[in-house]
């Protein structure tokens, strides 16, 4: 296999990964991809120096079928689970904010009212959301929470024919422009969700600032103080910690495919970049060291690649565990980062500029690899499942 041939399309691709899907999936990953070439990559610098998500996309998004994608009827494009999966790589190629917005919009939000909801609720919400009309905001982490859950303190009690929320969430992505909020509190039934509509009196929503990492995405605190909702406002579907989480192995789900697509923005960055920058006379890429870390990057992205496509193919047959995806996301995400990480340092001192991609996409998988469950916490969902004890 000659230089030449190892420097076009192949590098991205070292195995032939895209000779494995349909024609539909692969018609739905050149459709993003031409999207994040002319719309995202161009402005993403900007949005992430000034801590601006880029609102002006979401109608492009909906007009895709991006929001909800794999979600059948309502306005959604019911796309199989690997053609969903392409979507969130090419969107983290963009950007994480990116992808984390319609990851949230979907699996956070739309996918219990989908799964969990009354009829009511999937007819009011749904199509609006699809076409992003109506955005939500999923409310289940808390100061105090974190890897815990269960811990949470927010709590809804039953007062007449309504509920009254008391609490807060914390670290949640479109919080102050988000329609509606997926809120999990604790009641005397266990742990229930609401579907909380921001104009509710007593509900309130402010930006988190200041963070080095993903930059833009909104992120919110929520605050709940006596808000009052109806009956009609609880997910009737579910109770207990399994509502949530169901919703979380779905964005994990996600998240183990788009983390690749920072990857090969990084690894596509650091090979151009390499091959350019002169050095004691001659390019970085003639160099082994280079060489070496290159290969490795290739072996890791093109490994996490294969065992993205297997999940997926595994949740179109209903035959996908939980434990599936915490290694999934464990393994990948833990490629993206060292992957931004090296392509950043082989950059040099240009490596830590917004010109190039890999600071921006390693900042933000400082996040992504803790958001949705810690390294740690996939490590031992998957331990459990090799003993069949819990030590967490």
């Amino acid at each position: 296999m000659s230089n030449a041939e190892t420097s076009g399309p192949l590098a991205l691709d070292f195995v032939d990964f895209r000779s494995a899907l349909s024609e539909e999936e692969r018609d739905i990953q050149d459709l993003v991809a031409r999207f994040i070439d002319a719309k995202v990559i161009p402005i993403m610098a900007e949005c992430f120096e000034h801590e601006r998500f880029p609102r002006e996309l979401i109608p492009e998004l909906a007009q895709m079928g991006l929001l909800g994608c794999s979600i059948d009827g309502y306005g959604c494009a019911g796309l199989n689970s690997v053609a969903s999966g392409l979507v969130m790589q090419e969107l983290e190629r963009g950007d994480a904010a990116l992808r984390s917005f319609v990851s949230v919009q979907g699996s956070l939000c739309m996918y219990p009212i989908f799964a969990f909801g009354s009829d009511e609720q999937k007819n009011r919400w749904l199509p609006a959301m699809a076409k992003g009309e109506a955005i939500g905001c999923f409310g289940l982490t808390e100061a105090d929470g974190g890897s815990d859950p269960g811990a949470m303190r927010t709590v809804a009690k039953k007062d007449g024919g309504d509920w009254v929320i008391n609490g807060s969430k914390l670290w949640i992505t479109s919080g102050t422009f988000a329609d509606v909020a997926v809120v999990w509190a604790q009641t005397d039934e266990g742990i229930r969700g609401f579907l909380v509509e921001a104009k509710s009196k007593g509900y309130s929503a402010k930006d988190i600032k200041h963070k080095f990492s993903l930059r833009a995405s909104t992120t919110s605190g929520l605050y709940f103080d006596n808000v009052r909702v109806p009956a009609s406002a609880m997910l009737p579907g579910v109770r207990g910690l399994k509502g949530p989480l169901s919703c979380l192995t779905q964005a994990r789900y996600g998240i183990a495919w788009g983390v690749l697509g920072s990857a090969q923005a990084c690894f596509k960055e650091a090979l151009e970049y390499s091959k350019v920058r002169i050095l004691f006379n001659r390019p970085l890429s003639h160099t082994q060291t280079i060489q070496r870390r290159l290969a490795d990057m290739c072996r890791r992205i093109n490994t996490g690649q294969l065992l993205a496509l297997q999940l997926g193919r595994l949740k179109d047959q209903g035959k996908l565990h939980h434990a599936h995806v915490s290694m999934a996301k464990w393994n990948n995400c833990r490629v993206a980062l060292d992957v931004a990480r090296d392509c950043r340092d082989m950059l040099g001192a240009s490596g830590i500029t917004v010109e190039f991609s890999a600071i921006r996409h390693m900042l933000n998988m400082e996040s992504v690899i803790t958001y949705e469950g810690t390294e740690t916490i996939h490590e031992l969902a998957v331990g459990r499942e090799l003993t069949g004890v819990a030590a967490f």
